[in-house]
């Protein structure tokens, strides 16, 4: 797996460096006028890049949103939106929020974009659709891939360990929406696309086994990371769709996100809410044998080939993510709803499907479910 190689056939320029020093981005964007967007965390981590493109002569526009965590939603993409109608090229320096808002504003400006990653949070950095908070309900649209990833294995290294952990919830979770696929073929004759599959699992596991680096605040485990991170967004494009990097702990964690937005409170880490989701689908899939139901052998086997939640858990409580959903501030009630209703956020099968439609989303599971991760 040649990342250097995957990035190219993408379009893409995924770049290590550090401080400023990015010559291939510095030498695409030569000549350019550069509309450069952050927020309350990342302004300061900006400086670097911001003399970089300075010193190469870019005449350069800003748009800052004060917020140390503002929401991707409509009013945040039309001002970036507005704020490039003068630049030839967005550049986002942040993670998860400000990759969305780059991408989204560029692709319907018709302008190219960027991201300087200060976190390996999140997987929609070479994804091609954003997902947006809109009326109130997160909303996934088209949008375009990223011309620019750049990267310092340093600073990603010694991001907030919050948001390290994040980005391994995400990637873990790509063994259960893997699995989501593959029984979704096997019960319903969806179509599933071994190379899109085959990419993201072989990044999932190398991903998994840097584990003790990223802990240990390693660089090497950042690299293994955000490469995983940026398979994700080449799979999908692959597959065509957000299959081999969402399933039913996808769906959890936006069903739960709509609720924090009703309650109008802060939204935790997509990744925290996916990691939690993950040991959910888990469970669910490490106990579906026995259970009051009868399927295919190979939808077991596939089962089986899962790690088990109790190990999952360790690696995502190692990186400081919450492995109960209680330790997020969510009502019970919410969580006991999520389980029964979170399947209807998306036509697509998944575990949830599964144990939603066949009846075997009792009352029993729920309190199951509530016992061991609420």
């Amino acid at each position: 797996m040649d990342i250097q190689a995957l990035s190219e056939k993408f379009g893409v320029n995924a770049e290590w460096g550090s401080g400023g020093n990015f010559p291939v981005f510095l030498s695409r964007v030569k000549g350019k006028k550069v509309l450069v967007i952050t927020d309350g965390h990342t302004m300061s981590l900006s400086h670097p890049i911001v003399n970089a493109l300075r010193a190469n002569g870019n005449e350069l526009l800003f748009c800052h949103f004060e917020e140390e965590e503002p929401v991707a939603d409509e009013k945040t993409v039309e001002r970036a939106r507005l704020a490039g109608e003068g630049a030839e090229y967005l550049f986002a320096v942040g993670a998860g929020t400000l990759n969305d808002v780059a991408k989204y504003a560029g692709f319907l400006l018709k302008k190219p974009s960027g991201i300087y990653a200060t976190a390996p949070s999140m997987d929609g950095f070479t994804s091609g659709v954003t997902p947006l908070i809109v009326g109130g309900f997160k909303v996934t649209y088209p949008a375009q891939v990223a011309s620019d990833v750049l990267m310092d294995a340093a600073l990603l290294a010694n991001a907030p360990r919050v948001m390290v952990g994040a980005g391994v919830g995400d990637i873990l979770a790509k063994y259960c929406c893997l699995t989501d696929w593959r029984i979704s073929h096997i019960l319903t004759g969806e179509p599933y696309n071994e190379e899109a599959a085959s990419l993201m699992g072989e990044a999932v596991r190398a991903c998994d086994a840097s584990i003790p680096d990223l802990v240990a605040l390693r660089p090497q485990g950042a690299v293994k990371l955000m490469n995983a991170l940026l398979i994700s967004g080449y799979a999908m494009v692959i597959a065509g769709n957000s299959r081999p990097a969402s399933g039913a702990e996808h769906h959890m964690s936006h069903f739960l996100e709509m609720d924090f937005l009703r309650r109008g409170e802060r939204i935790p880490l997509h990744g925290v809410k996916v990691g939690l989701g993950t040991l959910v689908s888990l469970y669910l899939y490490k106990t579906l044998r026995g259970r009051d139901t009868v399927l295919p052998e190979e939808v077991y086997a596939e089962a089986e080939l899962l790690p088990t939640p109790a190990e999952t858990a360790e690696k995502l409580a190692s990186l400081g993510c919450p492995v109960r959903f209680s330790s997020l501030g969510i009502p019970a009630q919410t969580v006991r709803t999520m389980f029964k209703e979170a399947y209807k956020i998306r036509d697509r099968f998944t575990i949830l499907t599964l144990y939603c439609t066949r009846g075997l989303m009792t009352e029993e599971t729920v309190d199951e479910l509530m016992e061991k991760f609420y």
